[in-house]
């Protein structure tokens, strides 16, 4: 009997899921338990293992395409099964599935990932009245709107791929922004034949797009407040030195071991406001910003407040080397209720970070510099750093806001006491 592959719920915040990459095509054996494709959610991606053995009849949708979840994706021909016969019925199911249907153009989504019929085997120029493009350009052509009747492809049997459209992209966009010659009763300077500059235009999809979504839900939702803070941490660049002759850590670790220790005693920074009550959370997660090239994720350090700063230093190096290498898990970036980003590596002194949405607080962390400063009544040599804290000013005040940084630079400064 067939088997229909669905779009997988991995949360209970995911509704919908995008199809990114497709490891087999149409036509292929797949084995239990075999890599079959690359979904990305709102936080991480993952590969989803194919349910059943046999022959990949069909993709229901492109690669690209948005697919709500437990919507059909594929179809899997078991033994004994006719596989061409089955990929007939593609077109049918897929139109089963409106909200995926519309997101993946001119019906790509009865097409597998070379952007062919998945019954006609190999890759084989488009029907008469259709021209050959992979569904991903498909909608990226939409996006960016490229009209497809004035791209040259340049793929396999003149099949219109990506780089084609964006460089159909950026060429609309530096004819629309030429300027028109002036007569300058002058003498005529030599033409110039350098090359002009042209305009990129980046498709706001993926991470990106997930990124600006909540950021600007985050700012529209909350009544967001920034305090700063210029504190002297000379005496936690001498804890370091000390303490890093026995265990590698960095100072990120040391706000996060106390950061979550702060939480403890200020418990409303620990909190989220949901409708018209204030829930105090039991537990204290503390999420870290990670920076990757396409974007921004937070891993979370789970029950902070419990582990020791040896153990939050090992579990920080953990998160942000699978952060890098695209291996976080979904219980890896859930369950945050504070989160730090760190741009003093970067050189920052100071910023305005956003709040992630649901949680109360977030803390900014600039560079720690060297500079005079008063200490006991004469100026001397310091270390010292500026703090940025963010709350939702729904939940909680200024002054108690304040109040938990300064347990923030004491613990950071002289551990808990």
């Amino acid at each position: 009997m067939a088997v229909e592959v669905t779009m997988p719920k991995f949360g209970l915040t995911m509704h919908e899921g995008t199809l990114q990459r497709f490891f087999k095509a149409a036509g292929e054996t797949v084995a239990l338990g075999e890599p079959l494709y690359e979904v990305e959610t709102e936080k991480v991606l993952y590969v989803v293992e194919a349910p059943a053995a046999g022959t990949l009849a069909a993709w229901l949708h492109g690669e690209g395409a948005i697919v709500e979840c437990g919507r059909a994706v594929a179809l899997i021909a078991e033994a004994g099964e006719d596989a061409a016969a089955l990929a007939a019925t593609a077109p049918a199911i897929a139109a089963a599935s409106p909200h995926a249907a519309a997101t993946d153009n001119h019906n790509a989504s009865a097409h597998d990932a070379a952007g062919n019929d998945p019954s006609a085997g190999a890759s084989t120029p488009a029907a008469a009245g259709r021209r050959a493009i992979s569904p991903v350009a498909r909608k990226l052509a939409a996006e960016l709107k490229v009209d497809l009747d004035r791209v040259t492809g340049t793929g396999p049997g003149g099949r219109i791929t990506r780089e084609d459209i964006e460089h159909a992209a950026h060429a609309s966009a530096a004819s629309a922004t030429g300027a028109p010659s002036v007569a300058i009763a002058v003498a005529a300077a030599p033409p110039d034949t350098s090359p002009k500059p042209q305009m990129r235009t980046l498709a706001m999809r993926g991470m990106r797009r997930t990124i600006a979504t909540r950021m600007h839900q985050s700012l529209r939702d909350t009544a967001q407040l920034t305090i700063t803070f210029e504190a002297d941490v000379t005496a936690a660049t001498e804890l370091r030195a000390r303490l890093v002759r026995e265990f590698d850590f960095t100072y990120t670790d040391l706000l996060i071991h106390a950061v979550a220790r702060a939480l403890v005693r200020h418990p409303r920074m620990n909190s989220r406001l949901a409708e018209e009550v204030i829930l105090m959370l039991p537990e204290v997660n503390v999420g870290m910003a990670v920076a990757l090239d396409e974007g921004l994720i937070v891993p979370v350090i789970a029950h902070a407040d419990r582990r020791t700063l040896r153990e939050i230093a090992a579990a920080t190096r953990d998160l942000g080397e699978r952060a890098r290498t695209g291996q976080l898990k979904l219980d890896d970036v859930s369950g945050g209720t504070f989160t730090i980003t760190n741009l003093g590596t970067f050189g920052v002194d100071a910023f305005t970070p956003i709040l992630n949405t649901g949680e109360t607080g977030i803390l900014g962390v600039g560079r720690i510099v060297e500079k005079p400063a008063v200490y006991r009544g004469e100026i001397a040599r310091r270390s010292m750093i500026t703090l940025s804290l963010t709350f939702d000013h729904r939940v909680i005040d200024g002054a108690p806001a304040a109040i938990f940084m300064q347990s923030v630079i004491d613990i950071f400064n002289y551990g808990e006491r």
